[in-house]
């Protein structure tokens, strides 16, 4: 009389660790295809405050233009992890990349420039 219960216990038990399962493996490939589109960062080429800086933050923001140039080219390359997930989850996914890799790297380049202009401009050492 007393173990009726236990019988529909077990399948209730079952279907929730299951389902935890399920929500889990949803949560992780779900993750990994939006690490597959994953795209660096386009700088704006001429930030509002670029006329304000002094030679120091001149410096400091073409620093951070050659990082993101830097960082750019490194998702260029096939074995970065994004771009393996891409190939293997969406591969649209490696075209867009590619094509978003050249504007940041494109942005990067034109952002260091204009900086540089600024500082000659400036007459920074």
């Amino acid at each position: 009389m007393g173990l009726g219960h236990l019988a529909t216990e077990r399948p209730l038990l079952y279907n929730m660790r299951k389902d935890r399962m399920k929500k889990k493996l949803i949560i992780f490939l779900t993750s990994i295809f939006l690490y597959s589109c994953a795209t660096p960062e386009v700088v704006n080429i001429i930030g509002p405050n670029d006329s304000s800086l002094n030679c120091k933050e001149l410096s400091r923001e073409i620093e951070k233009a050659n990082a993101l140039f830097n960082k750019a080219q490194k998702q260029k390359k096939m074995s970065a992890p994004h771009n393996i997930g891409a190939l293997l989850f969406y591969l649209p996914g490696v075209g867009v990349t590619m094509k978003n890799v050249d504007e940041a790297t494109k942005a990067a380049q034109l952002r260091a420039q204009h900086l540089n202009k600024l500082k000659e401009k400036k007459n920074c050492s």
